[in-house]
């Protein structure tokens, strides 16, 4: 949580509005409640994720807007798991096109978070869930922190 403050302090000190440093909230989903453990007590760190359509994986991590929508495949009945709720400030957010490519879009310049041109889709489970997702980072000196301050995460559901 002082991680997430100091990224607000230093944001409001750069000339950032009241709703671009606004907390929210964003979820994340676990198999293992060691694994769901772990990122409560170290953070989300890069290169976490499989998901690569709004940025490079390996400069950011991605975390689902949606409570609802937290895996590219529906769960089946009887399957169980963990959701991490992690506060979230998105500071200036950039619309990009997904990008299917191994030539990943890298973060934007004077942003902190990318998020799809296109709302969620209902065409499958898959493609809802890449679209739902915030792809957040920070750069500090030059390269991607390996700990994006403005995700911190908060508490666990099984």
């Amino acid at each position: 949580l002082l991680q997430l403050r100091a990224f607000a302090r230093a944001k409001e000190a750069a000339g950032y509005s009241r709703e671009e440093l606004e907390e929210t909230f964003a979820f994340l989903l676990f198999d293992r409640e060691e694994e769901a453990k772990e990122v409560c007590q170290t953070g989300l760190r890069v290169n976490s994720s499989s998901i690569s359509t709004l940025g490079d994986p390996a400069k950011g991590v991605y975390i689902s807007k949606h409570a609802d929508c937290l895996h590219p495949r529906p769960w089946q009945h009887g399957k169980s798991g963990y959701i991490v709720i992690c506060k979230l400030i998105k500071g200036k957010v950039r619309a990009v096109a997904e990008n299917a490519t191994a030539a990943y879009t890298c973060p934007s310049p004077g942003y902190d978070c990318h998020v799809s041109t296109r709302g969620p889709s209902r065409s499958s489970p898959c493609q809802a869930f890449q679209q739902s997702q915030y792809y957040v980072y920070e750069v500090r000196g030059g390269s991607a922190a390996e700990r994006p301050r403005q995700v911190c995460p908060y508490i666990v559901l099984a």
